[in-house]
């Protein structure tokens, strides 16, 4: 027998998750409704037909991500912390990222994390065109990041393998250079030293 008492944030939480776990395509009516003991047409009730489904979905998800609050006790400290919680956001939603990203509405998700640097960023006395070039070089820089990371972790295996790349006369005649480039990538270490690094530059008084 169908439920009776069943509501929209159900619906869309339900929706969400199995997004998550296999993917926009797999996100079908029957399948949603199977998943809540629910009839197609009490999905429908409560957010129309999938189109309307997948376009609240977007919706939340950009609420979601701009939830961001930056921690810290200097400008460049706070302003790493909001890379981070970027990359932690992303990381974490990746196909419902995608979503938003094919219903064009990628600057508007964005625009959250975007005013929280820029408030940092004033914080830190830069203004005009070089407080945006911040704004800019940190998204890109968290955005790039986290699809390298995405594309290394979807790859098959590689052959040759890095270790099997790197040696020392390809990593000229710098033998602990080859050692470490043979080693596996510490994602989280990467990313906080050079957001660090990048955050210092940007923010250094110009020459």
């Amino acid at each position: 027998m169908a439920r009776s008492a069943l509501t929209r944030d159900e619906v869309l939480d339900t929706a969400a998750a199995l997004v998550r776990q296999h993917g926009p395509a797999a996100l079908t009516m029957r399948k949603l409704a199977a998943e809540l003991g629910t009839a197609v047409t009490s999905i429908y009730w409560h957010v129309g037909n999938r189109e309307s489904l997948l376009d609240a979905l977007v919706e939340r998800t950009v609420a979601d991500l701009g939830t961001i609050r930056p921690r810290g006790a200097t400008p460049a400290e706070r302003i790493a912390s909001v890379a981070r919680a970027l990359r932690r956001d992303l990381r974490a939603h990746p196909h419902l990222v995608a979503m938003v990203h094919e219903r064009g509405l990628t600057e508007r998700m964005f625009l959250p994390a975007q005013r929280a640097l820029v408030r940092e960023v004033h914080a830190a006395g830069l203004r005009g065109a070089r407080a945006a070039g911040v704004v800019r070089a940190v998204q890109f820089h968290v955005v790039g990041h986290v699809l390298v990371e995405r594309n290394r972790e979807r790859a098959p295996a590689q052959s040759p393998a890095e270790e099997e790349l790197w040696a020392v006369e390809t990593a000229d005649q710098d033998p602990s250079l080859a050692r470490a480039l043979a080693r596996p990538v510490d994602t989280e270490r990467l990313f906080a030293a050079s957001v660090r690094a990048l955050v210092t530059g940007l923010l250094a008084p110009p020459d």
